[in-house]
């Protein structure tokens, strides 16, 4: 027998040699592993309790790592504390802390615990899921925590693996549009000829997030067959069922075949959600796929009080949420269920003879390397697992209740100041304000809407710069409007005091 602790011999690339013992590599040592992760789980709980006093914002310029960092890697290795050091002194300063009690923009992206040490397992696992018998756990988990999330959302039995539909995690809403547009795009091509690609026309609203535009792109489909249908203040920017029959009924009468729908529970901009049943009665109406995009608010829709919003679901074909905004699951973890597998399995399957097995032939299991674009797929599962165990169903309902509950409060505090105004309803935990027309009237000769865009994004920029609180904007209908997001895992009602004071502040210099 070899021993296995004799000396090897290694060859560098510069002709030295060395020796090194195989029992002690370091590589993945159980014990040196053992240290440094509590070392790390420290590092990070050391960052949550001190990350409020973060300027939330980054405030570098551009370049400002490439001026401290060497311009190539070390050739002897260094200590884990070395580098933890060096993380604090030049990678803090360059980010944007999205899990500060004082981030209020985009949407949230939400940590946990629980989420954490999911991840932190799943990572650590490695194992590469792409079908069953990779590692049979992997999938299996998978099926039943989606179906869990389903019923949680109150999703028609359809889209379940017990009613014959199924779920699957992916990366991000993007790579769930682009699967469900690849899939609608084979389904009619197969009906029409594949010659007829350049007919396919699909539809949104204006409001629609910029992944679909770029889902389009990828996936074959002209651009200039793209509907943007535009929306109005008098629908509060959701999609007119109007507008859809007449722009889908205007693409007939030429000679183009309607494809696609993407309907929209929580728009980025404004968190609108467009009426999905009537939507959905009209694409069956055409034979057109309808997915629902839910990313941000899909979460909500585990309250009761909110999954009135999901009536006309059971007529779309698709459904997605990101569970990683929400749901308090790490970056990423987009859940996508669609009603009939085998029309993503079609249009996204292949399998070479390195990846047969009996299993997969016999048609008894998933193998998720057929449901999504890439063939390697991480053990998201396991993270979504740990936050619906860890929080339970009652403390979850809870956490998204009091972020709502905090948004209403916020919408109060601007109520009460004359200067300022909410201008879209508020249906979730955003609330879109600006500094209205008439209180700028009083500092300038003349208001347009132009002065007023430019007043609030000079206030808004103010705010940001100073690195207190954190917002982002939008452009809705031409009005220039200041979004704030509460969704952070640490944010209490006292940051919300703390960033109305801040946002009064400011406002009262410009004023």
């Amino acid at each position: 027998m070899m021993n296995s602790s004799r000396k090897i011999i290694l060859e560098h690339d510069d002709g030295e040699f060395s020796s090194s013992n195989t029992s002690s590599s370091t590589l993945l040592d159980p014990e040196e592993f053992r240290r440094q992760g509590h070392m790390m789980v420290d590092f990070l709980a050391d960052y949550f309790h001190n990350i409020q006093n973060y300027p939330v914002r980054s405030q570098v310029e551009p370049g400002y790592l490439k001026k401290i960092l060497p311009d190539s890697a070390p050739y002897q290795p260094e200590s884990i504390e070395e580098i933890l050091e060096d993380v604090k002194r030049n990678i803090f300063p360059g980010l944007t802390h999205w899990q500060s009690p004082n981030f209020f923009a985009y949407f949230p992206c939400i940590s946990s615990s629980a989420g954490i040490l999911g991840e932190m397992l799943s990572v650590g696992l490695n194992v590469v899921g792409f079908s069953w018998i990779t590692s049979p756990a992997a999938t299996e988990l998978e099926n039943i925590v989606m179906d869990w999330l389903g019923k949680l959302i109150n999703l028609p039995n359809t889209y379940l693996f017990s009613g014959g539909g199924g779920g699957v995690i992916q990366g991000t809403i993007c790579e769930a549009m682009l699967c469900t547009i690849v899939a609608a795009r084979d389904q009619m091509l197969e009906k029409i000829g594949r010659d007829n690609i350049g007919k396919l026309v699909v539809y949104s609203s204006d409001q629609t997030h910029s992944c679909f535009q770029k889902s389009i792109k990828i996936s074959g489909i002209r651009l200039e067959n793209f509907r943007a249908i535009p929306t109005t203040k008098a629908t509060e920017f959701a999609l007119c069922p109007k507008s859809l029959r007449e722009a889908i009924q205007k693409d007939i009468k030429v000679g183009l075949v309607p494809l696609f729908l993407c309907a929209t529970i929580g728009t980025t901009s404004t968190t609108t959600v467009d009426p999905l049943h009537p939507l959905c009665q009209i694409a069956k109406e055409y034979g057109i796929w309808v997915h629902v995009d839910a990313a941000y608010a899909g979460s909500a829709c585990i309250c009761p009080e909110f999954q009135h919003f999901l009536n006309g679901v059971e007529n779309a074909d698709s459904f997605s949420l990101n569970a990683h905004k929400w749901l308090f699951c790490t970056l990423d973890c987009c859940c996508l269920w669609v009603k009939d597998p085998n029309s993503l399995t079609k249009a996204l399957s292949t399998t070479p003879e390195y990846l047969r097995n009996k299993a997969s032939e016999s048609q008894q299991v998933v193998d998720y390397k057929n449901w999504q674009i890439t063939l390697s797929r991480r053990f998201r599962a396991l993270k979504l697992w740990f936050v619906l165990r860890c929080h339970g169903v009652v403390n979850i309902k809870k956490f998204i209740r009091s972020h709502i509950k905090m948004a209403k409060n916020f919408e109060g505090l601007i109520s009460m100041d004359e200067r300022f105004e909410i201008v879209v309803p508020t249906n979730f935990s955003m609330v879109c304000f600006r500094v209205s027309p008439s209180a700028l009237q009083k500092k300038f000769e003349f208001v347009d809407e132009v002065r007023v865009n430019e007043f609030n994004e000079k206030l808004l920029e103010s705010i940001n710069s100073s690195g207190v609180i954190h917002m982002t904007h939008t452009i809705v209908g031409g009005i220039y409007m200041i979004r704030f997001a509460i969704g952070a895992p640490l944010t209490h009602y006292s940051h919300i005091t703390n960033a109305w004071d801040v946002i009064q502040n400011h406002a009262n210099v410009m004023l």
